[in-house]
């Protein structure tokens, strides 16, 4: 005969030998005194579905509920309790141990974010053993999800149709291995969007993979590069580049003593805000990281993305593969679900990885120091976000 349990507060109590059916050998609930357990209600909800609790008395007058009203009580009681026991039933049935991320369950000792609802231990291993193989935040398809914090986290997505997707969230830090410095002096035009540079030197596009250059079939101008305003602003902002001549989006001009008011990277930055506002502050500071950590960030716009990601270029004609797609969000973004099933998806779907820049910028108490060009600081903090098979 299968025992009974008793729900006290927001746990179910199981007396009789219930140590060794269900803890010791199947890892559920914690133990209490002699052999009794408590369970939390998903555990609970969990065997009364498989048959091995007969029931769960559910009020002082000794009522007893079987797997079905227990499972609407408990969701009527308890904070998203349906999909978090499709998650926990769906991991248990892959082979997983798994305990509540919170104080008394044996997972509320593992130092795992206030968002983390299960802990699922490797196969094998017992809560008891705490070999912990992934921290577990459930998602409903409908709700937000907050951008900070995500790493080192298992997000377990729950659709309208009850299938569930999985992600891993990693710390996403780009680093790569392209060797390359940009000469002392680049001469450029300000244009409304983008900077030209009309006598680059060859290694500037072809070694450093910097802007585009202006060619065609019968080009009498050799030299040429185009580069974006992110580009040109980092450029400016080591004192690399420098500005002969600025055309505003009215087709304004302005000489050099102009231009040169504030320095080049000023007037760069300053367009930038001018076409996509404080947004393009955050594409530069990540720009710049990618720079320093000597990967290439080239537009990611054909993927939907702020950048793709070369992290060891040698020659543009033979560019290897971009390994990244980098998508530059504010430091208190949230997604939603399907926006994060998007991004990720499409990554995977042209062999990429993808990255999220949660950056924090500005100057005067918004979020970091400005520089003499203008170029503001920023702190930056790095996810990679894939699909995974638990």
């Amino acid at each position: 005969m299968q025992p009974t349990g008793h729900l006290r507060g927001d746990a179910v109590h199981v007396a009789g030998d219930a140590r060794q059916r269900f803890h010791d050998s199947g890892g559920y609930g914690r133990p209490l005194d002699g052999n009794e357990i408590a369970l939390s209600r998903v555990e609970a909800a969990h065997l009364l579905f498989r048959g091995d609790l007969s029931g769960v008395t559910i009020d002082a007058d000794g009522d007893e509920a079987g797997f079905e009203r227990f499972f609407v009580e408990s969701a009527a009681a308890a904070d998203r309790f349906a999909v978090r026991y499709l998650v926990y039933a769906d991991l248990r049935d892959r082979g997983f141990y798994l305990s509540p991320a919170r104080e008394p369950w044996p997972g509320g000792d593992i130092d795992a974010p206030d968002a983390v609802d299960f802990i699922a231990y490797e196969r094998g291993s017992t809560p008891d053993t705490g070999n912990v193989k992934y921290p577990v935040q459930v998602v409903g398809e409908r709700e937000s999800l907050r951008a900070a914090g995500l790493a080192g986290r298992t997000l377990a997505v729950v659709d309208e149709e009850s299938d569930i997707t999985y992600f891993a969230a990693t710390e996403g830090g780009v680093s790569g291995a392209t060797d390359y410095e940009p000469p002392n002096r680049l001469l450029g035009v300000l244009l409304a969007d983008r900077v030209v540079v009309w006598d680059a030197p060859e290694g500037l596009y072809e070694r450093g993979f910097y802007g585009q250059p202006l060619t065609g079939r019968a080009a009498a101008i050799e030299g040429a590069v185009q580069l974006s305003l992110v580009e040109a602003a980092s450029l400016a902002a080591d004192g690399v580049l420098s500005l002969s001549a600025s055309v505003d989006a009215a087709g304004h001009s302005a000489g050099e003593a102009a231009t040169e008011a504030d320095g080049p990277a000023a007037a760069v930055v300053a367009r930038g805000r001018d076409v996509e506002g404080e947004r393009f502050d955050r594409r530069l500071a990540v720009y710049r990281r990618l720079r320093e950590a000597d990967a290439v960030p080239k537009t990611g716009f054909k993927f939907g993305a702020d950048f793709r990601t070369y992290l060891d270029v040698e020659t543009v004609e033979n560019l290897p593969h971009s390994e990244h797609l980098v998508r530059v969000v504010e430091a208190d973004h949230r997604f939603s679900p399907r926006e994060l099933s998007l991004d990720v998806r499409l990554a995977g779907g042209v062999r990429k990885e993808m990255v999220f820049a949660l950056t924090a910028v500005g100057d005067d108490g918004r979020g970091g120091t400005a520089d003499e060009g203008g170029v503001r600081d920023a702190d930056v903090e790095w996810a990679s976000i894939g699909r995974l098979t638990p």
